[in-house]
């Protein structure tokens, strides 16, 4: 909820995305915000939002007495708010004699307006007796779904629900509804609805181990019980019956009206436009039918897949079809080419998955075994973030399985059908967004314009032939047949004309789109959000030189060696234990013959010249038998290394601790065997210098590792620290203890320095946009002076500009206890810094920053814990920052979605282009998100391009605006016609004449309908103007323009009216008596018809 200085925050959000300069003086000077700060919790919410909270009180209208008729709750990123109702007799009897004394049309007013419904058939009550819910999205769409009871006599199951700790519960009777796919149970003793999938959060981590360790699975009993409660494990996007589709098209508003415009003019002796628009509408619904028809079809073949899963049950291993799984179910993970069917948890053993299906991401990713549970955390809870990397997502590929000796490996099932990962990505297809777009909006409004125009030509039409005495038909007739002319009946369908044509320009173009109701959005996107690696640069990296380090002695501190150009352990201090760690410190696997994993990780594993092997050696260390330890994977070095005695025959990988986004590192222990037959325990680690820093002993770090980080970064390079830790400890130990216990105290070994190349294309592109004034924002996560570099290779920091970097000081703190934000200036070695040498990184006090921020022009980059930082200190500043700065790096994933939000809050329309998993959260809150994969369709973002490089992003924007500029002409063509035609058409009443039959047919047909076919064909144009389309339909120059040529066509009209009665050859031709028929031989009809040309 925003606060109740709403009005004012939505004003100063224009001036954020309008003067971005005055915000930032905003920020210097200390500007007053806390009129600003917004009234949200930041920390979790609960599922139930309390009633006697603001949010809740908002929400009721009036008093609610003792009763709780409305909840509002939080089920996953969704903010629902529930009304209860329950069925009025005499409102229900009020219902059905307004339907049938209508014919029909109330039932179809209340079609139109569902919201409407709900009011004429039910009042408000508690939950507990409701018989309906209203649900309500923070869309503001909403849903009339009835409640459904169930209780042991239905068949015999005895109904239980979900509880907290995995386990269910015994009630008497199970309420329940259903909303886009999940189901909602009533709890009564907590009085809330709960969503059994938002419970995963409650779940300890001990019973996960207890039921996996317990070796039997559910009974018969606890299956049918949990198959109640949660349905059977299909995502099932069922297809509408033709019928179905054809009624539900026809009765829409658009054809409604067309069937009264078509009613109108076959009572008029109008036949022949008439049997066209019945033609036309016929063929519109039977296309529209087709392409519903042929989605739906896509999606279902898309998405819905079942196949025969092995799971333990309490009377032994049985094979079962997917379908019958249940959350609970402890199932064996096939151990090659098994496609998985719902959200598991991974138990033992690792995994080697292909998760591109949903991310777009087709690296192989490796899953690990949920660890076993520490004294210490006893208590601590399930959480779908925090454990991801142990979790096997539906819809995944299981490439391949390592597991224990003679054992396979374990998954208990966690998430079945649509509340699984997978059917959330379906439920976003089926369920988009509303397109939150002005245009569409100024549209509907000025239609209801148009209509107060028809309803005065209504007016004016029945007061001057009542005047005349005209028969009753003719009037109803005529009045009726303005409404026709002034809303024209094909205005809809022209208006699509434009995006029909950009979606399939689009398709030529390898670039694909699922929602085409986004492409006018996407002419007035102002901003593009930009990935870094895989998007901006190219996928690969290149190995560029090494620094390892020589360990300090007691009067020495440790010091870097000179850059290494290869990795030869001859030249590396330490017997090149770096090569050790970069040759064994990965989620490399070998698949049919080929190593695979991700890019960075092959180039390093290659550079060592190394070899891979997994083991399959049945002749284990009986220790190894004896406890939980997987078949390792072993590493070896040249031949020509072990002969000169520097390395080992061979490594043991035996625990592998992988990489996260939020740890920005990884890390594997390694057993090398020595001579006595006994093994050493070594971890090795790697990730961001930053991150890796924080882990290392002091004492083992150069003085100027932060110098030399920072300048290999300003000068756009990759880094990646390595560092080790000696473990004492057997086989059982390394296989059970918690990370957090071994990634401390490391010994730094050195840094890795890779170049990350930027496309060829990417720079073209970019000022492509930046001409354009199309704003562009890089969002990574990358190290900050890395991305920062890049940026400025690529575009998006101009040469001409200051880059200043936002930070925080865990060191100080202001008046109100928050960490100190500090702006400090970062610029490349060729360039000057406001008071520094070249090439430094200098902070910049507030009064210095402030005269340069007021002098010159100036961008902004931050990191993604000063992004938290922000987020949670300083939610006044986040918005206004947000709209200057163009480099945000260490993001996470949630934290680029919540970017995203940040700008389309202030009134930016966003796009979003990026290639990996961490990118899907952004992609789908973007106004356009684009997709670069191989796949034709991809469920993580509306648009999917082919070709894997930004030129995506300007096409999908000149299309948009093709489309936006289409729309535009064609409605403004139709409206003007449409009115100039009606004041013709209110000048020929006046003398009691009319346009003829073919007269009409040719304006219909020829000058309005084939040139807005036409117009709506034009293509984009092959470069983006600086000046965008108008987004805005009822904006002045828009009004100005319609109203201006309709005065001007109805002054004009009326001249020639009044004139051609003035000349000498003038014969006014008068109607006999009792002729019903208008005077279509007019010389005034013919002026009329000309001057409309």
């Amino acid at each position: 909820m925003r606060s109740s200085h709403g009005e004012r925050l939505r004003c100063d959000r224009k001036i954020c995305s309008n003067k971005p300069d005055s915000v930032v003086l905003y920020v210097l000077s200390g500007f007053d915000f806390q009129s600003f700060i917004y009234e949200e919790n930041i920390e979790r919410r609960p599922l139930l939002l309390d009633a006697n909270s603001d949010s809740y009180q908002s929400l009721a209208d009036g008093e609610m007495g003792q009763e709780r008729h409305v909840l509002k709750i939080r089920t996953g990123d969704e903010v629902l708010e529930l009304y209860a109702y329950k069925l009025d007799r005499a409102k229900t009897v009020l219902y059905y004699a307004l339907t049938i004394c209508t014919l029909g049309l109330f039932r179809l007013l209340l079609h139109w307006k569902p919201d409407w419904y709900i009011k004429v058939r039910a009042t408000r009550c508690a939950h507990e007796v409701a018989h309906y819910v209203n649900v309500i999205d923070e869309h503001n769409v909403e849903a009339f779904r009835p409640i459904r009871l169930y209780t042991s006599a239905s068949n015999g199951i005895v109904p239980q629900i979900p509880t907290g700790n995995g386990t269910m519960e015994k009630v008497d009777v199970i309420r329940y509804f259903t909303f886009r796919k999940l189901k909602y149970i009533w709890k009564s003793d907590l009085e809330e609805w709960i969503s059994p999938a938002d419970l995963d959060g409650e779940i300890p981590l001990k019973y996960f181990h207890s039921l996996s360790e317990s070796g039997t699975g559910l009974s018969e009993e606890d299956v049918a019980c949990r198959r109640l409660t949660y349905g059977s494990n299909l995502i099932d996007v069922k297809l509408k019956p033709i019928l179905v589709l054809l009624f539900i098209e026809a009765i829409s508003p658009f054809y409604i009206f067309q069937v009264f415009s078509v009613s109108i003019w076959f009572s008029d002796h109008y036949e022949y436009y008439a049997s066209i628009i019945v033609v036309m509408s016929v063929m519109s619904i039977g296309i529209d039918v087709y392409q519903t028809r042929s989605q739906e079809k896509k999606l279902r073949s898309m998405v819905q897949s079942s196949n025969e899963v092995d799971v333990l049950r309490a009377d032994g291993v049985k094979t079962i079809s997917s379908e019958e799984l249940v959350p609970g179910d402890i199932f064996l993970v096939p151990a090659h080419g098994g496609v998985l069917q719902c959200d598991a948890v991974l138990m033992n053993g690792t995994a080697i998955v292909n998760e591109s299906m949903l991310t777009g991401e087709s690296v192989p990713i490796t899953k690990v075994a949920l660890t076993a549970v520490h004294d210490d955390d006893e208590d601590e809870r399930f959480s779908f973030e925090k454990h991801s990397k142990h979790i096997l997502y539906c819809g995944t590929n299981v490439l391949q399985t390592r597991y224990y000796q003679g054992k396979q490996v374990k998954a208990i099932v966690l998430r079945t059908a649509y509340s699984t990962l997978k059917g959330q990505l379906v439920r976003s297809i089926m369920y988009p967004k509303p397109i939150d777009f002005r245009f569409t909006k100024d549209l509907f409004k000025f239609v209801a314009f148009l209509f107060f125009i028809a309803l005065f030509g209504f007016a004016y039409t029945i007061a001057i032939m009542v005047q005349r005495n005209e028969p009753l038909r003719k009037i109803i007739v005529r009045s009726l047949d303005i409404v026709t002319i002034v809303v024209p009946p094909a205005l809809p369908a022209a208006m699509s004309v434009g995006i029909i044509n950009s979606n399939l320009r689009l398709r030529k173009k390898e670039i694909f789109c699922i929602s085409p109701s986004t492409i006018n959005t996407c002419g007035a996107i102002n901003v593009c959000c930009f990935d870094k690696t895989g998007t901006l640069t190219e996928d690969g990296l290149d190995f560029q030189t090494l620094r390892a380090v020589i360990p300090g002695s007691e009067r020495e501190p440790p010091e870097f060696t000179e850059e290494k150009a290869q990795l030869n352990p001859a030249l590396l201090p330490s017997g090149g234990e770096l090569v050790t760690a970069i040759a064994t410190c990965h989620s490399i696997t070998k698949i049919d013959g080929e190593l695979h994993g991700d890019p960075l990780d092959l180039i390093l594993f290659n550079q060592t010249g190394w070899s891979l092997l997994e083991s399959v050696d049945d002749e284990v260390d009986s220790e190894v038998q004896l406890f939980d330890n997987i078949q390792p994977t072993l590493v070896r070095p040249p031949i020509e290394l072990t002969e000169k005695q520097m390395f080992n025959k061979e490594y043991s990988i035996i625990r592998q601790f992988t990489f996260s986004s939020s740890l920005q590192r990884m890390s594997v222990i390694v057993s090398n065997p020595r001579d006595d037959s006994t093994h050493d325990m070594t971890l090795y680690c790697k990730g961001s210098p930053e991150m890796v820093l924080t882990l290392c002993d002091p004492a083992t770090v150069p003085p100027d590792y932060v110098a030399q980080v920072n300048l290999y970064a300003q000068h756009g390079y990759r880094l990646i620290s390595v560092a080790k830790r000696q473990l004492e400890m057997n086989y059982v130990k390394a296989c059970k203890i918690p990370r957090n216990m071994v990634e401390a105290d490391l010994t730094l070994l050195g840094l890795v320095v890779l170049e990350n190349r930027v496309k060829p294309v990417t720079l073209g592109v970019i000022n492509q946009l930046n001409r354009a004034h199309i704003r562009t924002v890089m969002v990574t996560g990358d190290n900050l002076l890395t991305a920062q570099s890049v940026a400025r290779e690529c575009g998006i920091i101009r040469p001409n500009k200051l880059a200043f970097l936002v930070e925080h000081r865990t060191d100080m703190f202001d008046p109100k206890g928050r960490p100190l934000l500090t702006l400090r200036q970062a610029v490349s070695s060729s360039e000057k810094t406001v008071e520094g040498e070249e090439g430094d990184c200098s902070d910049v006090s507030v009064e210095t920053g402030r005269k340069h921020f007021l002098d010159s022009c100036y961008q902004l980059s931050i990191s993604g814990p000063t992004f938290a930082v922000l987020s949670h200190e300083y939610p006044e500043l986040l918005e206004p920052l947000v709209a200057v700065c163009d480099v945000f790096a260490r993001m996470a994933p949630d934290q680029k979605q919540q970017l995203i939000n940040s700008l389309q809050a202030i009134d930016y329309t966003v796009a979003m282009c990026g290639d990996g998993a961490n990118d899907c959260a952004a992609l789908k809150a973007a106004h356009a998100g684009i997709s670069l994969s191989d796949a034709e369709a991809s469920i993580a973002a509306p648009f999917t391009s082919r070709i894997a490089d930004i030129r995506c992003v300007p096409t999908v924007i000149r299309e948009g605006r093709a489309a936006l500029v289409t729309s535009f002409g064609v409605f403004k063509y139709m409206a003007g016609y449409s009115l100039t035609q009606f004041s013709s058409i209110m000048l020929l009443y006046w003398i009691s004449t009319n346009l003829t039959d073919f007269q009409f047919l040719y304006i219909d047909m020829f000058l309005i309908t084939l040139v807005a076919v036409f117009f709506g064909n034009t293509p984009a144009s092959d470069m983006l103007s600086p000046t965008p389309p108008p987004t805005r339909l009822l904006s002045l120059a828009s009004v100005t323009s319609v109203c201006g040529q309709l005065v001007i066509m109805a002054l004009t009209q009326l001249y020639v009216f009044i004139s051609i009665t003035w000349q000498p050859w003038f014969i006014p031709y008068s109607v006999p008596v009792g002729d019903e028929q208008e005077d279509k031989r007019s010389m005034q009809v013919g002026i009329c018809r000309y001057s409309t040309d």
